[in-house]
Parts: C-alpha cells; sequence; structure tokens
C-alpha cells in the first residue's frame, strides 16, 4: 500500500507540474494541452515505458541457451525472493552497471551491462542481481520508470520553451491566464529540469537504501553487494555511460560522469555509506581488485558471444 500511494503522488505531482508548464507557456489553453499530455504520458509509463527505456539502451533479451551463467544466477535468487522469473536482458556498455524495471512482479526485467560482468566476480554479480530483484519485491520498479517516462517529458517541454524564446514565440496576453514573457519563459526553461531532477531524487534515494538491505538478505550475506559497490563506484567514474539523465535514478550506480553539479543533485545516495549501511557501520577496506584480464571471465566471454551472435542475425 506504501509503494501504491507513492506512485499515486508521483503520478500526480508530475501531472501537476506539466499542467503548470502548460499554462506558463500557453495559459488556460496551454493547460488544457498539457492536461491532455500529462494523462496520455501517465497511460503511456505504466504500459511502455519499460520497453522504451530497454530500446533506448539497445538492451537484448538473453535466455538460458544464450546467457546460461547469468539466467541461471537470476533464477536462483528469484526462487529465494519468492518472485517470479523476471525477462534478463543485456546491455552492450562497456560501463559496468545494472537496473531493474516493469510495472509489478509478473512483468520484470533486470538489465545488466558487458561491462558489469566482465568487472565483477560471481559472488558480487549476484549481490548486483538480488539488489535489482529488491526493487522489484518492494514494488518501487514502477515508480522509477514512471519517474523516467514524466521527467523525460518535462525536459522536452523545457527544450520547446527555450527554442520557442530564442525565436520570439509564445508571446500571449495576460487576458487568458497565460503572458510569460521571453525571460520568465527562459528562467521557467532551467527551473523545470531542476524540479524534475529534485522529484527524481525523492524517489530514488530513500529507494536505494533499502533495495540494499533487501538484496542482502535476498542473496544471503551482504559482502557480495558491499564489494560490488566499492567497484562500481570506482569504474563507473572511470567509463561514464552515455545515459539519459532522465533515467539516470535507475540504476545501480550513477551512470552519469562526477561533475560537482551532477554530484550536487545526484539521485544516488553516497556510496560510501551505503557500503558502511551493508557492512553495519564497519568502513570500507582494502584497494579496489583490478578487472579481470580480457578473455578470462566466463561471463565476459559469455557476454561478448550472446552480441556477437545477435549481430549475425
Amino acid at each position: 500500500m506504501g509503494n501504491q500511494l507513492k506512485t499515486t503522488l508521483l503520478l500526480a505531482i508530475m501531472t501537476v507540474f506539466i499542467m503548470v508548464v502548460g499554462n506558463m507557456l500557453g495559459g488556460r489553453q496551454g493547460m488544457m494541452i498539457a492536461l491532455v499530455l500529462a494523462a496520455g504520458m501517465n497511460f503511456f509509463s505504466y504500459w511502455y515505458s519499460d520497453k522504451i527505456v530497454l530500446k533506448m539502451y539497445q538492451a537484448r533479451e538473453a535466455s538460458l541457451q544464450q546467457a546460461p551463467e547469468l539466467y541461471e544466477m537470476v533464477q536462483t535468487l528469484s526462487r529465494q525472493a519468492n518472485l517470479p522469473m523476471p525477462k534478463v536482458f543485456i546491455i552492450p556498455k562497456d560501463s559496468p552497471n545494472a537496473f531493474a524495471t516493469g510495472r509489478n512482479p509478473d512483468h520484470a526485467v533486470v538489465a545488466v551491462t558487458q561491462g558489469l560482468l566482465s568487472l565483477l566476480n560471481r559472488q558480487e554479480v549476484m549481490g548486483v542481481l538480488a539488489h535489482e530483484l529488491a526493487h522489484v519485491k518492494n514494488r518501487d520498479i514502477l515508480i522509477g520508470t514512471i519517474a523516467a517516462t514524466m521527467a523525460g517529458a518535462i525536459m522536452m517541454l523545457a527544450s520547446m520553451a527555450r527554442f520557442s524564446a530564442m525565436f520570439g514565440g509564445m508571446h500571449r496576453d495576460d487576458n487568458d491566464g497565460g503572458g510569460l514573457g521571453v525571460i520568465g519563459i527562459i528562467v521557467m526553461s532551467i527551473i523545470a529540469p531542476m524540479a524534475a531532477m529534485i522529484i527524481q531524487m525523492a524517489v530514488s534515494r530513500s529507494r536505494e537504501y533499502l533495495a540494499d538491505a533487501t538484496g542482502a538478505k535476498i542473496a544471503g550475506s551482504p559482502e557480495g553487494l558491499a564489494t560490488a559497490l566499492e567497484k562500481l563506484g570506482s569504474y563507473s567514474r572511470q567509463i561514464p555511460m552515455n545515459a539519459n539523465p532522465s533515467t539516470a535514478h535507475m540504476f545501480i550506480v550513477n551512470p552519469l560522469s562526477g561533475e560537482k553539479l551532477q554530484k550536487l543533485f545526484s539521485t544516488h545516495p553516497p556510496m560510501e555509506e551505503r557500503i558502511r549501511r551493508l557492512r553495519g557501520g564497519r568502513p570500507q577496506t582494502g584497494p579496489l581488485a583490478p578487472p579481470p584480464p580480457p578473455g578470462g571471465n566466463r561471463r565476459e566471454n559469455a557476454g561478448k558471444a550472446f552480441w556477437d551472435k545477435m549481430k549475425g542475425e
């Protein structure tokens, strides 16, 4: 019930915000257009946003025959979590990362990058997969996917506003309730994406702590996830992902490069704090292990074979 309430609240906030932006851009007529857009986006987000996110990152479904070790790990953890078996996808990116999506546990997807399979050992991959399945079990994958779609819509409106202001559009009389000038439109176009990021932050940060704790229980130990986060935190900064900012909160670690402004508006809690909580307050210790040599990792070989086969189709 808690997550159903959060989903409803998120939809309401995003809907109202889109309507406010529409009113600022086009008065009452703009607000009505934005209301129709918001209704369409809500419907679209519920049914199709997971497919859009997967397509955005060129993810391809992997079967038991195509990626047996990865598939069997997800299968084992799903049984331990008392969840239906989700679909398994592999993303052709070198940056190590993962996310879960879908509207409910019966229509869930777990996606991992090739970089993650190359970098982590079995225990660490199991920890990451358990974290993603925790998002499914906690029924918050829909919240994250909706936030991604709606934030993308807000950013699109902001871009349209900036484009209009550049060419002197959107001049309206105050008689119909609009009346933003060019300066107002430019200010709104800057504030709107920041507001979308703040909503994403509010949705995401508490979810990550809860998924870490639940994932540790599913995996049977917190250490695999803790050591995985140590590696992911380091290597994802060295090899940032070309990710859409509106979907950044869906990943297990922030896929964007660590610039100061992005850290300020990060959708993820501090990595050190996540690791500290997993280890019961003990600080992280020891140097990061180097990535495995090329060809020395079964999952890496399986990932390459998978994508070689896909390219040949």
